[in-house]
Order: structure tokens, then sequence, then C-alpha cells
């Protein structure tokens, strides 16, 4: 099976090049960039990955231009800061020429403050990565964008990792630009929210984090997590309130 792996990117020259490296069995590499300041560029040309600047359409309307510049028909979408691991790599190769599936899923394991998250609701994380672009594409989410389809879905063995937020400056500075989006996607879709409901959402994600989908076992760095998630969804509605006011 031929695959092009498709990645969109904004100054993250520094994850990209363990993700670029992990993906260097594919047939083709294409990096949707938007005007990045660092070294992207010049990261890509080291690992011979296609690269294309674009202006920012939103998480889904880029990952699908992403898309429109591969010439295969199996696409793998990952983030700049995923890295598939060797299993998985092993199990995508495997996959047959001929596979009449629209989607395949993996396993996603994520890393919080230096540490990897098995509970917290962060894991397992099954998450759509694989598809074939004629049965399967992004939704036009700005934020939140999923891989939809009619067709049949499996899963593949293996990990893909995930180095989501090694440091709270970085976790800060995404909770801002994604609960941002997401307000704004919410108040065009006609969604309102009362004070009293944001603060009862930001209480209950924490303690459905913490006790029902087992953070507690996940230490201190889950007890972080969740207190952290928490205030993402005090971010987001408030965010949604404060549209609604005005």
């Amino acid at each position: 099976m031929k695959i092009s792996v498709a990645i969109i990117t904004l100054n993250a020259a520094r994850s990209l090049d363990r993700c670029l490296a992990s993906v260097a069995f594919a047939d083709q590499v294409v990096v949707l960039d938007q005007n990045s300041s660092d070294d992207t560029a010049e990261v890509c040309a080291s690992h011979g990955a296609e690269f294309h600047q674009t202006e920012w359409l939103g998480f889904g309307l880029t990952k699908n231009k992403a898309v429109s510049l591969c010439r295969n028909s199996w696409i793998l979408s990952v983030d700049t800061d995923e890295v598939v691991t060797p299993e998985l790599r092993r199990a995508i190769e495997n996959l047959p020429d001929d596979s009449t599936s629209a989607v395949y899923t993996v396993n996603r394991l994520s890393r919080f403050l230096g540490h990897w998250i098995h509970h917290c609701g962060w894991h397992p994380e099954h998450v759509a990565r694989l598809f074939h672009r004629e049965r399967a594409g992004f939704n036009d989410l700005p934020v939140h964008e999923s891989i939809e389809t009619d067709g049949a879905i499996e899963r593949l063995p293996g990990l893909l990792h995930h180095f989501t937020y090694e440091s709270m400056e970085q976790y800060i500075d995404k909770l801002n630009r994604y609960t941002t989006l997401a307000a704004q996607e919410m108040h065009t879709r006609g969604r309102r929210i009362s004070l009293p409901a944001v603060v009862l959402r930001s209480q209950a994600a924490f303690w459905r984090m913490w006790i029902l989908q087992g953070g507690v076992l996940d230490g201190w760095p889950g007890f972080v997590l969740c207190l952290s998630s928490s205030f993402y969804v005090l971010s987001k509605y408030t965010k949604l309130w404060r549209m609604t006011e005005q």
C-alpha cells in the first residue's frame, strides 16, 4: 500500500524533526506550513519532505488542503508532536493494497509534563489517522476536526506517541488559542450558556477525569492534568458566555 503523509505546521521545527523521522517509510510526505518563522523549511528539506505554504484556514480546511497535495489514495495524517512507533509502522506496512476499509484508527498515548498519561480519559484513545481519500475526509471544523466516513473502520495495532504538552507554558499557549476557536465555533452554531453553567461544567470535567476516568492512578501529573483540563473547560465556556453577553 502506497501512503502519503499529510502534516500541517506552524513554528514546530523542534518537534517536526522527530515526527518526520518516524514516517520516513511513506511513499510521500507533504508538509503544509502557515508561514512559520522558525527553520521548519530546513527540517523538511533534511528529511526529503515536500514543503508547501498556505494561509490559515482552520484545522479541518487546512488539513483537507494538505490532503489535496498528496498523490496517493491512502493518507496518513499526523500532527507535528506525534510519532509513529515501530510496531505501528509495521502494521501500516503490512496492510494490503486492495483494502476495502475506509479508515484505520490507532491508539494514541500522550505525554503531559514529561509523563505518559494512561488514564484521565486520555488513554486508550483510538483516533482516526489513516484513511482512503475517496471514502473519507476531514470535516471543516476550525478546531477539534475529525475524519468522517460512511465506510468500514478498522483498528491498527501499535501506538502513536503524542508529545503533547512538555511544559505548562506550552499548555497555556495552546489553551488560549484552542478555547477561543472552540468558543467562536459554538457561538456561530448558536450555542449559549449561563455563568453558573460554566462553573458546573468546569467542576464536572475535573471529577469525571479524576474519579470516573481514573486520573487518580496517574499520580500528581494526573492531578495537575485534571485541574488544567477543568480550567480549559472554564476558559472555553467563559469565552462563549462573554460572546453571548456582548
